[in-house]
């Protein structure tokens, strides 16, 4: 009667939860590296963009993009977010009209199988006696 405890499902938050300990700490030193790297990769195009490369103008401003990108997936890994999910959406269900062709297809992908699983054994036959026969071939050869 007292408090919830934490592994009550009315208390849990549905977004996900937050990443803690050591797991934390390297998705904070990765997402420092990685925007160090995007600081440093913006300076150098910086600057070799004002020395007349025309491309580098293009680089200027991808890597800023590149660091908030870093940003939102760090945001995401350290509250890990699940996102949603297409199965919470229900079961797929083919239209009325449609319901013929689709067991008309499911047939047709059921001969195919068959026939390629035939052709598959008989194709693994043929070669298996071609084997044979050459083996028979080279032992009879003097």
């Amino acid at each position: 009667m007292g408090a919830p405890e934490p592994s009550d499902p009315a208390r849990q938050d549905p977004a996900g939860t937050r990443l803690t300990g050591t797991e934390a700490v390297k998705l904070h030193l990765t997402l420092a590296g990685g925007l160090v790297i995007c600081v440093a990769a913006f300076l150098f195009e910086v600057r070799r963009a004002l020395g007349g490369n025309e491309l580098s103008w293009a680089y200027v401003f991808e890597w800023p993009l590149f660091a908030v990108f870093a940003f939102y997936m760090w945001w995401n890994l350290l509250h890990q977010r699940k996102g949603r999910r297409r199965s919470d959406a229900g079961p797929k269900v083919v239209a009325p009209e449609h319901v013929e062709m689709l067991k008309a297809w499911q047939e047709q992908q059921r001969k195919l199988a068959a026939t390629e699983a035939a052709e598959g054994a008989a194709t693994r036959a043929a070669e298996g006696a071609a084997t044979r026969r050459a083996r028979s071939e080279s032992d009879a050869a003097p």
